[in-house]
């Protein structure tokens, strides 16, 4: 635990409490920061970060959980797909549990008798391919940067070692092009990102480069209490001094280079194109489809799908929250309606959720 400790140290809490409040002090007027990462959103909220915030400096969530902002329309084909005859469905287990339009989940699904099956890796998947030859396996391909170069990987090996009866959907989607996607929408005023630490590992710090363009501030920060308040302090200083970069703190997982093996890996498998986000909408090549060299393997290619249009809800505000426009506590079917043992919206139903961690860590600021 030593290591971890020092990340967790309440002296170097306090004194960066008090560096903080002593440069928004300084500022005469709110601060709003956005985090894009739901391990982020957890860590804020498990240990009680917005309480040593400033009044001034406000962090909100972004759409930094894959399987939130998911739409509908893709749970949907999802769905339609792991109905299917003679199909075995492969997923990550979050995805189980998110409604499509309709209400349905795959977890509704495999109690009705489809063959739905929690992996955890890919390699699971290609694995099930191989023990059941004469089954058509699907693995859900979901996340960011973090898990697309393991999807390629095992797409190249399915193609290497000719396997005839396996297949991916794809519904990966990349950070960068949603973070434009923020910057653009003059509807949002976010003055600094604290910039997904897992997804930076991959990308180095040239993914962000829009962010200081646009003359707002942006740091790479780990996931200890002490990793994301010193980002907070970064985030200030170069707000206050009006000279942004894209900075490191995360300096022991993160190099500025990223990881140009898993990014050629991804390069070799995928194709940029368009993507719905939940929330954003269609944003312009930042979704991750198999190209033409590995088009066998896309179960969009391999099975036909009827046309889906993409539902939310009624009143769920999910999509609102994974823009920062809106938290949890205003959404009116947060904590009553819409709960974990019973979610509306697929920003209840994630570990990495921002409802959910609400739920999980603020709720009684909910009801104050």
């Amino acid at each position: 635990m030593k290591c971890i400790d020092q990340y967790r140290n309440p002296d170097l809490i306090v004194g960066l409490k008090e560096g903080i409040a002593h440069l928004a002090e300084k500022m005469a007027r709110k601060i709003t920061i956005m985090e894009i990462c739901g391990t982020h959103t957890q860590a804020i909220g498990r240990w009680g970060l917005r309480r040593l915030l400033p009044e001034n400096v406000q962090l909100v969530s972004g759409p930094g959980c894959p399987v939130c902002v998911t739409s509908s329309a893709d749970v949907d084909r999802a769905l339609y797909l792991a109905s299917l005859d003679r199909v075995i469905f492969t997923t990550f287990g979050d995805m189980l549990r998110v409604p499509g339009s309709e209400g349905r989940s795959l977890q509704v699904l495999r109690a009705e008798g489809a063959d739905i099956r929690v992996v955890f890796s890919p390699v699971d998947a290609l694995r099930i391919a191989l023990d059941n030859p004469k089954r058509e396996v699907i693995f859900l391909g979901i996340g960011f940067e973090t898990t697309a170069p393991v999807v390629a990987s095992t797409v190249i090996k399915a193609k290497e070692k000719e396997i005839k009866n396996f297949s991916v959907f794809s519904v990966h989607k990349t950070i960068p092009k949603a973070i434009e996607a923020l910057l653009d929408d003059t509807a949002l005023s976010i003055d600094g990102f604290i910039c997904p630490g897992h997804v930076s590992v991959i990308t180095g710090v040239m993914a962000y480069e829009a962010i200081p363009k646009a003359k707002r501030a942006a740091v790479i920060t780990g996931f200890e209490p002490l990793d994301i308040l010193e980002g907070i302090w970064m985030i200030l200083k170069q707000i206050s001094s009006a000279r942004f970069e894209v900075a490191v703190q995360y300096e022991r997982a993160v190099r500025k280079t990223g990881n140009p093996k898993a990014r050629r890996l991804m390069e070799e498998v995928f194709a940029p194109g368009h993507a719905e986000w939940r929330g954003l909408g269609v944003i312009e090549g930042s979704g991750l489809y198999l190209n033409d060299l590995y088009m066998e393997f896309d179960a969009m290619k391999r099975f036909s799908m009827p046309l889906v249009e993409a539902v939310d809800p009624p009143g769920c505000l999910c999509g609102e929250v994974l823009k920062g426009k809106v938290t949890p506590h205003q959404c009116p079917l947060f904590a009553e309606i819409c709960q974990p043992q019973h979610p509306v919206g697929p920003c209840m139903v994630s570990g990495e959720g921002t409802c959910a961690a609400y739920f999980k860590y603020e709720r009684e600021d909910c009801f104050s």
